[in-house]
């Protein structure tokens, strides 16, 4: 396992879509285990493949309830909204108010291929839209919106 560079913003890959992943074998296995210890190292919540170079459709995601590693995720299901500050990794230092889905439920694959479907709300429902619209090569400050007094 290993800690990888990060892509920062203005890098074009960051922009590009990644591919549905089709093999499920050793080298997913360590791309999966370096993206964990990549986040963990970087203290973030998620990090998709494409933020470490590799056009891949693969996301880790751990909001302090432990790893989940999604490979060809996919929304499939979103409910109400939610007016957060919202991060990333390729853009560090820096922070937008950002509508999301308050509820996302996904189906993704796990490393073996077997499909699996998770529900989240708030920030894991966060997580999940940020790091599947990377694998679109779409930046979160898409959904950047103003902030509004209520």
């Amino acid at each position: 396992m290993a800690i990888r560079s990060i892509i920062k913003f203005g890098d074009p890959t960051l922009k590009k879509k990644s591919r549905a992943v089709e093999k499920f074998d050793d080298r997913l296995a360590t791309l999966l285990d370096d993206m964990k210890d990549t986040m963990y190292a970087s203290e973030g919540v998620g990090l998709a493949a494409v933020q470490v170079g590799v056009l891949k459709r693969v996301v880790v995601i751990d909001i302090g309830s432990g790893p989940m590693e999604l490979v060809n995720p996919e929304i499939i299901e979103q409910k109400g909204e939610q007016k957060t500050p919202e991060g990333c990794l390729s853009l560090p230092g820096e922070s937008y108010m950002t509508s999301r889905p308050m509820e996302v439920k996904i189906k993704a694959q796990n490393r073996e291929g077997k499909w699996v479907i998770y529900k989240g709300t708030e920030l894991l429902a966060k997580a999940f839209c940020h790091e599947i619209d990377h694998l679109d090569g779409i930046l979160y400050t898409a959904h950047r919106i103003d902030w509004e007094e209520d």
